[in-house]
């Protein structure tokens, strides 16, 4: 893959227009102009939220960053050879995760840039690089994008990603983005929810789901282009990513229809009570794991970047404690690990050692994107 003196067109993406506003325009949730959730929920904060949210960001917080870089593993000896169970799973940081099913090598939410933001100079900055730099990994047959928000969808990323010829499986109206940064336009399939499409060469199928957020990378953009969850489902498993959302309803029809899964990717970072609509957070994800029929539940959405008020490993530990008192089964692992859910022990809180004493030496990480 090419480096990023290559990029071209703006961070900030592409306006919808054309045919691809047409098909827009014919979605149920493309109403007055703009995409709208199943339920009336505000993007914004909480009505009685707004003083006490502002007083809390001026005052500050401790452990909102970790201590030391995330130990991590290399996952290119694993990668080497498939997985024996079928279905593996590579954590790569935040909601960018390498997925291994019936075959199929699936990449969801890349994002190896510095910052999820549009500038360079500016904005939440990652905690360390990826495990692997872009170049290192295996051929992809897909990269699924859940939604056009800056640390799901990177510009440096898929400016790098333009120079393969891997597709695009996304929501409405995100092809505008990729398309202006240098994928072609029949690399990239636009899905509305509940519609499905088989990836070739593969016997997998990539349905988008409801979800419940919102989008826009600018002022002037929001709602533009629709946010999904995505179900994969090979011969013999299946497994459903949340991308970003709050508690919905929706769930229940997800698994009767689409259920069950292997396996469940819910976000559980960037959580605060005044905006608990629009993001889950740990509580809300193990009701919406329940919701969903999942055999076990992987967090993702969490230990890469500041994006709320909350201590960086907050989300994890509220997690690991809930799940504890309903007997969740937990999918938890480090950075780069390769993992087969059907082959996995359980759950170590191997993140608690970046503050005790005894903590093991951490890996040095390796560049970002290349």
């Amino acid at each position: 893959m090419h480096n990023l003196d290559l990029m071209v067109g703006s961070a900030f993406g592409s306006r919808v227009a054309g045919l691809r506003l047409e098909r827009m325009r014919a979605s149920a949730r493309y109403i007055d102009g703009a995409f709208r959730n199943t339920a009336a929920v505000s993007p914004g904060l909480r009505p009685g939220t707004t003083w006490s949210t502002i007083g809390e960001f001026i005052a500050g917080g401790q452990r909102r960053t970790p201590p030391r870089p995330l130990p991590l593993f290399d996952p290119r000896p694993a990668w080497s050879r498939a997985a024996e169970s079928g279905l593996r799973v590579t954590w790569l940081g935040h909601s960018s995760v390498l997925l291994e099913i019936d075959g199929a090598r699936i990449l969801t939410d890349p994002v190896w840039g510095p910052r999820a933001s549009p500038f360079s100079f500016s904005g939440p900055k990652r905690f360390q690089p990826a495990p692997v730099a872009l170049s290192e990994l295996p051929a992809l047959d897909a990269v699924v994008i859940s939604h056009d928000h800056y640390d799901h969808l990177d510009y440096p990323t898929i400016c790098a990603l333009a120079h393969t010829d891997v597709p695009f499986y996304t929501s409405l109206g995100v092809g505008a983005h990729l398309e202006s940064w240098g994928i072609a336009p029949e690399r990239i399939t636009e899905l509305d929810w509940w519609e499905s499409v088989r990836l070739p060469g593969a016997e997998l199928l990539i349905t988008a789901t409801p979800s419940q957020h919102f989008s826009g990378r600018a002022l002037s953009d929001r709602n533009q282009t629709l946010w999904s969850g995505f179900a994969l489902q090979g011969p013999k498993h299946s497994l459903f990513f949340s991308g970003d959302t709050g508690l919905t309803d929706e769930y229940t029809e997800i698994r009767n229809r689409l259920g069950p899964f292997d396996l469940v990717l819910l976000e559980i970072g960037a959580f605060h009570a005044a905006w608990g609509q629009i993001h889950l957070g740990p509580e809300n994800a193990l009701q919406a794991h329940s919701l969903l029929g999942g055999r076990r539940l992987m967090p993702v959405h969490w230990g890469t970047f500041n994006l709320a008020l909350h201590a960086w490993d907050e989300p994890v530990e509220t997690l690991l404690s809930l799940a504890q008192q309903t007997s969740t089964a937990l999918l938890i692992p480090q950075l780069g690990a390769a993992v087969e859910p059907a082959r996995a022990p359980g759950v170590e809180a191997w993140w608690r050692a970046l503050s005790s004493d005894g903590a093991r030496a951490l890996h040095d990480a390796t560049p970002a994107v290349t």
